[in-house]
């Protein structure tokens, strides 16, 4: 199992608490990514959006590729996977930015592609939002273009939505970087059989991420592609001394009512087409991450994450908060448990 971790761009994950003791600065952002690779996590996802979906519109939050770029710099082990939108950048710039992070990352940087959903921050910044289908048709050929242009010089492409005629990159990245890519509607998991190196996927049981790594397996296998090189799954995790403090916590982040961010959780829900139903509860914290059941002893909690190994998940996608207090704890307590129990049960 692969152990990560959110960058907390946003300045923390829970909807009905106002401060998580999580200060949304670089400084804070980069101790927590240095803390990370002393404690053993294994990677970072850096998420991007421009507003903020867990304060509301008015709530901070930092420019993703800006982050991934200082992060880049001030780390030496950890893999650095930042989410790409791609009606937000053009496919020629992003391949040009992502080479040269990929070069101060040396060669640690990947990226996890997303056909977006927020249509409403789409208006507030002047980006074209298509229909849901169209979204992932167009997701696909920007992939195609990517590496296209990370390889070939120079590059030509005429295709439906992107048009490139003898186009210079230089230089290529010295690794190309590895492309993440999550979705659950039949067009999702059609087109991200095709173009993606890795699966991504919202928190769910371990019943719900059988049947999706089952699912995505044989769709890969029917292309005549290579096995997906990971599935990864986004989390929340709640660690203490005993059930009943980790119950409390859970309830304490539960309390949730509407507020400033509902509206934007509402549209994610109407506009992803999640294989899930969802209620308020998913909403207290971003991408179904209680519905893995991270919430326990130490003991408990690795118990779980075993579970999910033994199904096909080996990357954690984690979120915390306090994130840097949070992540030092499931480190210490939970991270060797994990391992110990993964030797286990090796052939």
């Amino acid at each position: 199992m692969r152990f990560g971790y959110w960058t907390p761009v946003f300045g923390g994950w829970l909807r009905n608490v106002d401060d998580e003791n999580t200060p949304l600065s670089f400084a804070h952002l980069a101790e927590i990514a240095r803390t990370a690779e002393e404690v053993g996590f294994d990677v970072t996802l850096i998420p991007e959006l421009n507003l903020n979906d867990i304060r509301g519109y008015d709530g901070p939050t930092l420019d993703a590729w800006a982050t991934t770029a200082g992060i880049a710099a001030v780390t030496t082990s950890i893999e650095i996977m930042v989410a790409l939108r791609p009606s937000y950048h053009p496919p020629a710039l992003a391949a040009k930015q992502a080479a040269t992070i990929q070069e101060i990352a040396g060669g640690r940087f990947t990226l996890n592609v997303v056909s977006a959903w927020w249509a409403e921050e789409a208006r507030q910044y002047g980006v074209e939002f298509r229909a849901h289908d169209d979204r992932y048709a167009v997701t696909t050929e920007y992939v195609e273009v990517l590496r296209g242009l990370w390889t070939e010089t120079p590059y030509s492409h005429a295709g439906p939505n992107y048009t490139l005629e003898g186009t210079y990159l230089e230089p290529k990245p010295s690794v190309h970087p590895l492309v993440y890519a999550g979705g659950e509607s039949e067009a999702g998991r059609a087109a991200i059989s095709g173009f993606a190196d890795a699966y991504l996927t919202h928190g769910g049981t371990v019943e719900e991420l059988d049947a999706k790594i089952s699912d995505m397996r044989r769709r890969r296998s029917a292309l005549g592609r290579e096995p997906f090189e990971h599935f990864g799954m986004a989390a929340y995790a709640i660690v203490r001394d005993t059930a009943e403090e980790a119950q409390a916590e859970l309830d304490r982040i539960t309390d949730v009512r509407e507020g400033a961010a509902y509206t934007s959780y509402q549209e994610f829900v109407s506009k992803s087409q999640l294989d899930t139903a969802v209620d308020l509860k998913d909403y207290s914290v971003s991408n179904r991450g209680l519905r893995p059941g991270f919430v326990g002893t130490p003991q408990q909690v690795a118990a779980k994450i075993l579970e999910f190994e033994a199904v096909g998940v080996d990357t954690l996608l984690l979120q915390f908060s306090p994130a840097l207090d949070e992540m030092r704890r499931f480190a210490e307590q939970v991270i060797p448990l994990v391992k110990a129990g993964s030797l286990r049960s090796a052939p």
